[in-house]
């Protein structure tokens, strides 16, 4: 394989039940069985709204360091605010890539100390004073992307034979997402190579935005296949909730981001589609012609614990200033 496979989403918005419609759900599981990536265009985003938030990435990462800085990840618990090049953690090496973490806009939660640790992973966002209208172009696009993300889940729920709103509960009227706006300077900045480290992610969807510059890659059967940008696509992969609770019939497929050349830097926007922190995903039911393909499974439990639990431990390793500060009663 040297291209990722596409699908049309166009059909089955317009009629999820009919024969076409039923021929993108086939296109999408087969997708997801074989590859665990796949470009989804026809998703009905306008792409203007893909232009704006590339204007206030670009807007946000041409600020001062200082007013970047004001809005450090370390200030919040619910991991939502500015990394600096080089804190974040894959693998155990440092990663080559500067980002804004955000999610809901949500007040700050209210928990006792004998409340899950995972509670405290909502809370308020920080927004640069200085970019009035990062907020509501950002709110926008989540808003826009989780339309994206139930018409994806729900075609993968027909495909498995479930009923189409299957996983609807853990999302609707709201989730717990996760946003992050990344910046991946040139590897002769300092760096090593290593934008990201190779990983799968941990939860259900993943929806990537990106820029023109490559760099994404996907490994697929030993190889490592790029993965860039395609004008008016999404890139969507799954997690390793949806791998688990499946058997390993749906496949969380390792990437990674290798630095731009000398010279370019690297926009992408990450949107991770996740289920609401308090949901124990569970085990799928397939079909007896898909379990028989089954490889089975297992992140160390990853998709059937509560949710929160998982995305927690992920936060913790990743960031461990945010541990230091905010997680030192979990040591």
């Amino acid at each position: 394989m040297d291209a990722l496979p596409v699908v049309d989403l166009t059909a089955f918005l317009n009629d999820p039940s009919g024969s076409e419609g039923l021929a993108v759900v086939e296109e999408l599981r087969r997708a997801a069985h074989e590859v665990g990536f796949v470009y989804l265009c026809g998703h009905g985003v306008d792409p203007n709204l893909d232009e704006a938030m590339f204007g206030t990435a670009r807007e946000f990462f041409d600020l001062p360091e200082a007013d970047r800085r004001a809005l450090a990840i370390e200030h919040s618990p619910a991991f939502r605010g500015y990394t600096i090049l080089g804190d974040e953690v894959t693998n155990g090496r440092s990663d080559w890539r500067d980002q804004l973490d955000l999610g809901p806009e949500q007040p700050p939660p209210e928990h006792g100390p004998d409340d899950p640790a995972w509670m405290r992973l909502r809370g308020p966002n920080q927004w640069p004073t200085a970019l009035p209208t990062m907020a509501p172009t950002v709110l926008r696009w989540m808003a826009a992307m989780d339309d994206v993300g139930i018409t994806a889940l729900r075609a993968l729920a027909v495909g498995l034979g479930l009923p189409i709103d299957h996983f609807d509960h853990g999302f609707l009227p709201e989730s717990d997402v996760h946003l992050k706006i990344i910046r991946y300077p040139s590897t002769t900045d300092a760096g090593d190579g290593q934008g990201v480290g190779l990983h799968s992610d941990t939860g259900l969807l993943t929806f990537i935005l990106q820029d023109e510059v490559g760099g994404l890659q996907v490994q697929i059967g030993g190889e490592m296949i790029d993965a860039p940008a395609r004008p008016g696509m999404y890139l969507m992969n799954l997690g390793e909730m949806l791998e688990t609770a499946t058997d390993g019939y749906l496949k969380a497929t390792p990437h990674r981001v290798v630095s731009p050349p000398p010279g370019r830097e690297r926009i992408s926007i990450a949107y991770f589609f996740n289920p609401r922190f308090e949901l124990p995903f569970e085990r799928v039911e397939l079909p007896d012609e898909l379990a028989a393909v089954a490889p089975g499974a297992d992140h160390d439990g990853v998709g059937l614990r509560v949710f929160g639990e998982n995305n927690l431990k992920t936060r913790l390793r990743s960031h461990p200033d945010v541990a230091r500060r905010h997680y030192a009663d979990l040591a």
